[in-house]
């Protein structure tokens, strides 16, 4: 039978169908030099069905047991309040943990897994550490109505909610965990869902504060204000020539459609030569113009970041060559750059009546007038970052650590890795004019100069000695010789070190590095890397960044004492001969990100400690933030070791628009009492007691508004300093702002008045300090006896005639007479059951008895620190 086209097309489909079957194995390859094997379709489609571990099991067991509270707490609410945000929030939380719950279960279901794990469904303590409430917290929202129930739930919620974050976090950590679809948009979820969440219960938890700080609406130069027991005495906006005047907030690039076209160079130049009273100049609105976006950290470890993240974002790479189209003078204009805090101002320093106001675009001079209004004297142009300064007589030392700084302190940046034009490290000027600084010394380094400490001198030789602390990445050898990046079991790198920097001051070109020793190195084994080597502390801790630079090395020369915040450790170091410090003991703590910055206390007997947890531009101060995470710790020193006694943080919550974390202060020298200064960035000025270093107070403050109502800005205080009399502030954004005290009943009229008496040397620099002294005069004198009378309430009365004594005192020294028998009477007191309690008033009381039977009564005696 002749075979038919529909016949043949049946047998060669069959044909195909045969041998693809046949012909399609299905291979499972062994482990190298082993065979492979066939495997069954059944037995593959086994093998690819792990669609869930141990570890999914767990985390959907243990959050079902995490929603259940969360649910409990929110059922609570509609009995207990009538906040329609309170409401509103647990009406969400009801809703969506019941919907969640819903879905846990049918997973388990569908997999067979048990609902409960069996391992912690009693181990109450395993909940606890992802944030759930304890037994006595549940009872104690259960007790609760009105506002305390509002800022009970809300605080215990967000703990609550931040517990849910850590569980997906430590899921994903996991091998292998979240490969099932489902799951994984399941945590997705939980994160975002949770995130939002926590931000509107924080924004609801600090409109419940009673704390001022707590509400203040944002502005640029109008943003609303809180102050307490301190006075302004002036505020300086940034001179021109360093802010944008089209954008002086530094609003991010969203913010603005088109990107305005660079101003002429020369022009600027020329305007900013106009030394007008900057204070006065109207504030332009923002206008459209190239920004940068925000950096992940202003003082936290550069390293290993490139150019984009230190300045020059983009330049080398976008730009595009116009040789023979632009002239020459366009060649020469500084690009249109997005500038990562390019205009920020940072640190400030005094000598005698000069300020100098560091920037990481240059610096800028003022002389400082009785009123203690800073007029401007000069603004030096020399980009680099991050500025800090330093005064020793005629020269002004800064520290540059950006890539794109430039040995002639040029706009331009710098193009490629390696360049002979690149600076970075210690810049040193002669600023015997004031109106013309002339740059006459600079000394490279490996690590760039984040921060630096005059340590000593001049010497018999006219040298000084600076130590220099260098956080970026180091730079290439091929650059700088002797830089040479971590290799493993390469002693040569520039990492774990301090540059100790030799300045001679009638030659300040020849300063140069005459050492870098590994002070972190382990005594025992030599290794470099001897101190804390990164990461978190156990559960609960903070991640801590290692060691292997100190971001700050505050030096007290008359004590040879050097407090080093070093990254992963606070470190005291003995300073006995200046270049070649020794460590003599280590602290570590486990709530500390970044150790970033120390202060003694006047005598030397504790230090504080700050933690720059988010490198100080991100919100580190809202509600739910721990109270020991970004904040001060303070350290007795007993017997050459470190001795924690307490930590501090600036208590007043901060909006999610608010970077705040602790960072630059100095000791007010109020005689007979540790008072501390301190820089919050948005989050303030903070003024605190710790004289009992176990309990710190805060006794004053200052807060604005965010800059910004919509965008974190990276702004608020730098640095806030004592001198003379008065607190200077550095605002990142918005300028330089002078404080005075008021008299409250943390401090009286008297211990002010004294504060504003001691001797602070005519100087200070940032990382250094000079012991503060006080004459021996009635109003010291009084400043002690308001300390007897506050610390014996009950006995103020008989201390009032010595009071009379010594206002009595201080009529005849004023007028220069001596009085024998009002000397004969304080000499009694001072001999007195009651004073003699208290050696400082003793001691000043004999010696103001001295001056008053003295013919020269104008020879002040000085009363040591105290």
């Amino acid at each position: 039978m002749p075979v038919t086209p529909f016949i043949l097309s049946i047998t060669l489909s069959l044909l195909v169908v045969c041998l693809r079957t046949v012909a399609a194995p299905i291979v499972q390859p062994g482990a190298p030099g082993e065979s492979s094997r066939l495997l069954s379709a059944g037995i593959a489609i086994q093998i690819a069905n792990t669609s869930h571990t141990p570890d999914d099991i767990k985390f959907i067991q243990d959050m079902m047991v995490h929603h259940q509270q969360a649910l409990d707490m929110a059922v609570l609410a509609k009995d207990r309040t009538n906040s329609p945000g309170v409401l509103d929030a647990s009406g969400r939380i009801e809703a969506s943990q019941a919907d969640e719950i819903a879905f846990m279960t049918q997973w388990l279901t569908v997999r067979g897994e048990p609902l409960i794990n069996q391992l912690h469904a009693d181990d109450h303590q395993h909940h606890v550490m992802m944030g759930m409430a304890t037994p006595a917290q549940m009872q104690s929202l259960r007790d609760a109505t009105g506002s305390d129930f509002d800022r009970h739930f809300l605080s215990l919620m967000i703990t609550h909610h931040e517990g849910a974050l850590e569980m997906v976090e430590t899921l994903m950590e996991q091998p292998g965990a979240a490969y099932d679809p489902t799951l994984f948009e399941f945590t997705t979820d939980i994160v975002n869902d949770q995130e939002k969440e926590i931000e509107r219960m924080h924004g609801l938890l600090v409109g419940l504060s009673d704390d001022p700080r707590a509400h203040l609406a944002a502005g640029l130069y109008d943003a609303e204000e809180a102050i307490w027991h301190l006075e302004k005495v002036a505020v300086l906006t940034k001179p021109p020539g360093f802010y944008d005047p089209a954008n002086p907030a530094e609003l991010p690039a969203a913010r603005f459609m088109v990107p305005a076209p660079i101003a002429d160079v020369a022009h600027e130049v020329e305007a900013g030569t106009d030394h007008h009273m900057h204070q006065s100049a109207e504030h332009e609105k923002p206008g459209k113009i190239i920004q940068q976006a925000q950096p992940d950290d202003i003082d936290q470890p550069t390293e290993g970041l490139g150019q984009e993240q230190t300045g020059t974002a983009g330049k080398e790479n976008s730009t595009t060559n116009t040789a023979g189209t632009e002239s020459a003078d366009e060649q020469d204009k500084p690009e249109a750059r997005a500038p990562l805090l390019s205009f920020s101002n940072t640190d400030i320093a005094f000598w005698d009546n000069i300020m100098v106001a560091g920037s990481y675009h240059g610096f800028n001079l003022y002389e400082l007038t009785e009123k203690s209004e800073p007029s401007l004297l000069a603004s030096i142009v020399c980009p680099g970052g991050q500025g800090d300064v330093s005064i020793v007589g005629h020269l002004l030392i800064l520290s540059v650590e950006e890539t794109r700084g430039r040995v002639d302190c040029g706009l331009e940046g710098i193009r490629g890795d390696i360049s002979a034009d690149r600076f970075r490290g210690i810049r040193i000027f002669d600023i015997s004019d004031l109106t013309q600084p002339r740059q006459v010394g600079a000394v490279q380094t490996c690590r760039g100069s984040h921060t630096h400490s005059v340590v000593a001198g001049p010497d018999e030789q006219g040298k000084l000695i600076v130590y220099n602390s260098g956080i970026s990445r180091v730079r290439e050898e091929e650059e700088l010789a002797g830089c040479i990046d971590e290799s493993p079991g390469d002693n040569r790198t520039a990492l774990f070190r301090i540059d100790v920097i030799e300045i001679p001051v009638d030659d300040p070109a020849n300063a140069r590095i005459i050492d870098s020793p590994t002070v972190f190195a382990d005594p025992e084994t030599g290794a470099l890397s001897g101190l804390w080597r990164g990461g978190d502390h156990g559960d609960e801790t903070q991640e801590t960044y290692r060691t292997d630079q100190c971001h700050d090395i505050t030096v007290f020369p008359s004590l040879q004492l050097a407090a080093g915040a070093c990254s992963g450790n606070g470190i005291l170091f003995d300073i006995s001969d200046p270049r070649r410090p020794e460590r003599i003991d280590v602290a570590t703590d486990t709530g500390f990100a970044y150790w970033h910055s120390a202060t003694f206390n006047n005598d030397g007997s504790k230090v504080i400690f700050t933690d720059e947890w988010g490198g100080g531009t991100r919100p580190r101060c809202r509600t739910y933030d721990p109270l020991t995470w970004g904040a001060d710790a303070i350290y007795d020193i007993v017997d050459g070791k470190l001795v924690f006694q307490s930590h501090y943080k600036m208590s007043a919550p901060q909006l999610e628009t608010e970077n705040c974390v602790a960072h630059n202060g100095s000791i007010i020298p109020v005689p007979g009492r540790d008072i501390f200064v301190q820089a919050w960035y948005q989050g303030g000025l903070s003024i605190i007691d710790f004289t009992d270093s176990t309990n710190p107070i805060e006794i004053a403050y200052f807060d604005r508004g965010p800059i910004d109502a919509e965008d974190l800005v990276t702004g608020g205080y730098w640095s806030t300093y004592w001198y003379n009399g008065h607190i200077y502030g550095t605002e990142i954004i918005r300028g330089i702002d002078v404080f005075a005290l008021k008299p409250s009943d943390y401090l009286t009229a008297n211990e002010i008045a004294a504060a504003t008496l001691a001797d602070q040397g005519g100087q200070f620099n940032p990382q250094q300090q000079l012991p503060n002294t006080w004459p021996a005069t009635p109003i010291v004198g009084m400043a002690y006896l308001d300390q007897w009378v506050r610390a014996h309430p009950n006995e103020t009365a008989k201390m009032d005639p010595l009071y009379d004594l010594l206002r009595e005192a201080d009529v005849r020294l004023t007028a220069q007479e001596s009085d024998t028998a009002l000397s004969a009477e304080l000499q009694q007191w001072a001999q007195s059951p009651a004073v003699i309690t208290s050696p400082a008033l003793r001691e000043v009381l004999e010696a103001i008895s001295a001056r008053l039977m003295a013919v020269e009564t104008n020879n002040l005696v000085s009363m040591p620190p105290k």
